[in-house]
C-alpha cells in the first residue's frame, strides 16, 4: 500500500491541522456561537482594519508600526516595504515619465489595479496581525475567530501552529502564499483587470524590458553623508517578471523575504531607514538626488534627457515624483467576495517548504538606473515618431 506523500513530511502536524479543518468544512459544521467578548474583539478588528486601510500611505505605516511592536512577525516588515513599492508605482503614473508614454485611461487602469491589490492584501492580512496582537495581550489563542474575519482556513491552521512552535520563517512564507492566492482569486482572475492591465501592450512591454523592480533602500554610510546628498542610498531587491503567474509571485515573495531576513546587515539597515523615513509615495524618499516631489519643469517644453550615469545632468531639473496624496484621490473599495481560496491543494502544502540556502545579494541601484534610462529613451522615441503627450 502506497504511503501518502504527507505522512513523513516535516510539516505533518500542520498538514493534519489543515485536513481537520477541511473535514469540518465538508460536514458543513456551522461556526460556533461567539460570546459577547468575542463579538467585540471581531468588531474591533474590523474597525481598526478599515481605519488603517484608507490609502497606501496609511496601510504602509500600519505595517511598520505593527512590526516595531512585534518584530517576531517578519512578514509585517516585508509587507511594509513591498507596500512602499506599490506607492512608488502609483505615483510613477503621475510622475515625469509614464504620463508621456501612457494614455489617461491606461494610467487610471494601472492605478486601479495597484490600489485594489494593495487594499485587498491589507484587508485580509491586517486583521490576522491584530488578532495575533490580541492573543498575545490576553495570553490565549484567539485564532478560532479568524473565520469571522473571512480569513482562509489555511491561515487559521498556520497561526495555530505558530502559536505552539513560534516558527517565524514558516509563518512568513505561509502569509506570502496566502496573500498571493487571495490576490489571485480577487484580482488576477477578474476579467476587467485581465483585459485592461494584464493583457495590455504596456504591461507586456514593461515585462519584456524589465521595467519594474521591488526596491529596499538601505544606508551603509554615515548618516551625515546621505543627508548632504553626497552619497545616495543603496538599493537591494529583485526584478518583477511574470507578475500574472501565481507561482512566480510566490517565488518572488520568498526570494525577497530571504534577501531581507537572512542577511542581518541588510535587515537592520533597511529597518532603520524605514523607521526614520515616513512614506510619502514620492521616490524622493529614497533618492532625492534624482527625484523631487515638486514639478520644476517649464510647461510645454519638450522632454530632454536628464539622467547620465545615475546622476542628473548639469543644469537639468530632477525627475518629478509627486507625493501620493497629491497625485491620487482616496478610493472607496467594495468588499471582496467571501470565498476561501484553500481547498486542500497538495501543491500549497509543498510550497510551504522553507527556502534553502542563503539569500543571494541582489544590488539593484545600477539596475534601477538602467530602467530610468530605458524609460527616458522610450519618451524621446515616442516624441520623435508620434509627438509628445501633453504633460
Amino acid at each position: 500500500m502506497k504511503v501518502p506523500w504527507f505522512v513523513h513530511h516535516p510539516l505533518q502536524p500542520l498538514i493534519k491541522e489543515l485536513k481537520k479543518g477541511q473535514a469540518l468544512e465538508k460536514r458543513g459544521q456551522s461556526p460556533e456561537k461567539l460570546s459577547t467578548s468575542e463579538q467585540e474583539i471581531v468588531e474591533r478588528m474590523r474597525h481598526k482594519t478599515q481605519q488603517h486601510n484608507a490609502d497606501n500611505i496609511d496601510r504602509t505605516r500600519a505595517y511598520l508600526d505593527f512590526y516595531e511592536k512585534h518584530p517576531e512577525i517578519h512578514w509585517a516588515l516585508l509587507a511594509h516595504l513591498v507596500s512602499r513599492n506599490a506607492g512608488w508605482s502609483m505615483t510613477d503614473l503621475r510622475g515625469e515619465l509614464l504620463p508621456r508614454l501612457l494614455s489617461a485611461k491606461e494610467l487610471l487602469d494601472f492605478f486601479s489595479f495597484l490600489e485594489r491589490g494593495n487594499w485587498l492584501i491589507f484587508h485580509d492580512a491586517y486583521p490576522q496581525l491584530l488578532l495575533y496582537e490580541e492573543s498575545v495581550k490576553r495570553q490565549t489563542n484567539l485564532f478560532h475567530l479568524l473565520p469571522q474575519l473571512q480569513v482562509s482556513a489555511f491561515m487559521q491552521a498556520v497561526w495555530n501552529d505558530f502559536w505552539l512552535k513560534g516558527d517565524r520563517e514558516l509563518l512568513a512564507v505561509a502569509l506570502i502564499i496566502n496573500e498571493q492566492h487571495f490576490l489571485e482569486e480577487q484580482v488576477m482572475k477578474n476579467a476587467q483587470y485581465r483585459s485592461t492591465v494584464l493583457q495590455s501592450l504596456p504591461f507586456a512591454l514593461q515585462e519584456l524590458l524589465q521595467l519594474n523592480q521591488i526596491l529596499f533602500p538601505y544606508n551603509p554610510y554615515q548618516e551625515a553623508f546621505v543627508a548632504r546628498n553626497e552619497l545616495p542610498l543603496r538599493l537591494i531587491g529583485q526584478n518583477v517578471s511574470h507578475f500574472a503567474s501565481l507561482s512566480e509571485r510566490i517565488t518572488l515573495g520568498k526570494s525577497l523575504y530571504a534577501l531581507l531576513f537572512r542577511t542581518a546587515d541588510y535587515l537592520e539597515s533597511v529597518r532603520r531607514w524605514a523607521a526614520k523615513t515616513p512614506h510619502s509615495g514620492s521616490r524622493k524618499d529614497f533618492w532625492p538626488h534624482l527625484f523631487h516631489d515638486l514639478n520644476e519643469n517649464v510647461p510645454g517644453r519638450s522632454y530632454q534627457r536628464k539622467i547620465v550615469s545615475c546622476r542628473i545632468k548639469s543644469g537639468a531639473n530632477r525627475l518629478y515624483s509627486p507625493i501620493l496624496r497629491n497625485a491620487w484621490k482616496t478610493i472607496v473599495h467594495p468588499h471582496p467576495a467571501d470565498v476561501d481560496w484553500y481547498h486542500g491543494q497538495a501543491e500549497v502544502i509543498k510550497s510551504l517548504t522553507l527556502i534553502e540556502g542563503a539569500a543571494k545579494t541582489a544590488e539593484m541601484g545600477e539596475v534601477y538606473c538602467q530602467t530610468l534610462e530605458k524609460m527616458e529613451l522610450a519618451v524621446l522615441a515616442r516624441g520623435k515618431f508620434f509627438g509628445e503627450r501633453p504633460f
